[in-house]
């Protein structure tokens, strides 16, 4: 499955070489969808690919035969490795390297040669995980929130309200009650129960101050990826102000759910003030979103125009409002960076985590960090 994802890749950059539009979304939404195919069936692979990439007429003949030299190798054919697009004729090159094949309909399938693309692709991947965000093209951030895609994302479990049948628990009087009103021998029997388990929440604070321009395309990324693979996600994004977008990222189309978000955010690559932009959270926020002990996930810089004295506060107000705060700094993935400003010096003794989000291998770390946290009750917060 991963290397049908790299060269699903390879197969995004052909068609955009080709001038066709396939945009980011697109890309994930096929993605997904290559998910409920059958890989043995050619006819559905290329249909699915079709349906979610095209959306134009005109489109198609040129869909088709890219997609017939890319995922087969007919003797004698060429490849798309050298696709030289001239005015509005397409043609393609000599052939540099032997593609991967699917499965045809009749079952069989061409060996796939040592000189494969995966191997080159695999190359680029590793290359594409170190390289820190604010250095990636479009089309690196494109592949970049594929990968993303894959991870798993576990906030850890919390105890629920509701009850279930176990023998983890304390005694069941409910039950007992019941079977006592039924007679028989039942009424000897001592039913338990225990609390059943849910996950967390999760809500991601994003700053889109000035300072973090360089990071924020990256951010909105990252935050729709996990705003629908959780159930319970709330998001925000801060510079002078909070703005709720949770209800903007909840749907498939990323590229239409980023469209409005500058328009919608007014202060967009504005200043900082997140002590005031956390206050409006706690205050207007906090019932609604930091109920059921939640993950938060605050992603900023820590160039803090503000006060540092609220924003020592509201930090701290806001860790005993939630079960964990984790405190992501794109800076921290430089080996020279240390917490010298206002705002990180203020906020750090607040914080449970304070861990880099720079590049795909931070966010690996990340999901990693996420999925081991254990279950239980709300932790105390340190006294300050």
């Amino acid at each position: 499955m991963a290397c049908l994802l790299e060269n699903l890749l390879q197969f995004g950059r052909l068609l955009r070489t080709l001038g066709l539009d396939v945009q980011a979304g697109r890309m994930l939404d096929a993605a997904q969808a290559l998910e409920h195919v059958r890989m043995g069936r050619r006819g559905e692979f290329y249909h699915a690919l079709r349906v979610m990439l095209i959306h134009r007429a005109e489109d198609m003949p040129v869909f088709d035969e890219a997609f017939r030299i890319f995922w087969r190798k007919p003797p004698g054919e060429r490849t798309t490795q050298d696709v030289r697009p001239l005015g509005k004729e397409r043609r393609f090159g000599k052939p540099q390297v032997e593609m991967f094949s699917l499965h045809d309909d009749a079952g069989s399938s061409a060996e796939r040669p040592a000189s494969s693309i995966a191997i080159e692709t695999f190359s680029d991947r590793d290359v594409l995980q170190k390289k820190d965000f604010k250095d990636m093209t479009d089309e690196e951030l494109e592949e970049a929130a594929l990968l993303m895609d894959k991870l798993r994302w576990q906030p850890g479990l919390r105890r629920s309200r509701r009850w279930k049948s176990g023998n983890g628990g304390g005694i069941d009087l409910r039950r007992i009650l019941r079977k006592s009103a039924s007679g028989g021998a039942a009424a000897l029997q001592i039913p338990k129960r225990e609390r059943r388990l849910r996950r967390r929440p999760l809500v991601l604070l994003c700053d889109v101050s000035g300072s973090m321009e360089r990071y924020s395309a990256m951010l909105v990324r990252f935050a729709h990826v996990v705003s629908n693979g959780l159930e319970r996600v709330e998001t925000f994004l801060f510079a002078t102000r909070l703005t709720r977008i949770s209800h903007r990222l909840r749907r498939r189309r990323l590229d239409f759910a980023s469209a409005q978000l500058s328009s919608h955010v007014p202060d967009w690559s504005g200043g900082t003030r997140i002590g005031e932009s956390l206050r409006n959270l706690n205050v207007h926020w906090a019932r609604r979103v930091l109920n059921n002990g939640p993950v938060v996930l605050l992603i900023s810089d820590g160039w803090d125009r503000g006060d540092p004295q609220l924003l020592r506060h509201e930090v701290s107000r806001l860790r005993r409002s939630c079960w964990r705060l984790i405190w992501l700094n794109p800076l921290l993935g430089s080996p020279v960076y240390e917490p010298l400003t206002r705002g990180m010096q203020a906020a750090l003794p607040h914080v449970h985590d304070f861990m880099p989000v720079h590049n795909l291998t931070s966010l690996e770390k990340l999901a990693e960090h996420l999925n081991s946290l254990p279950g239980g009750e709300r932790r105390r917060a340190a006294k300050a």
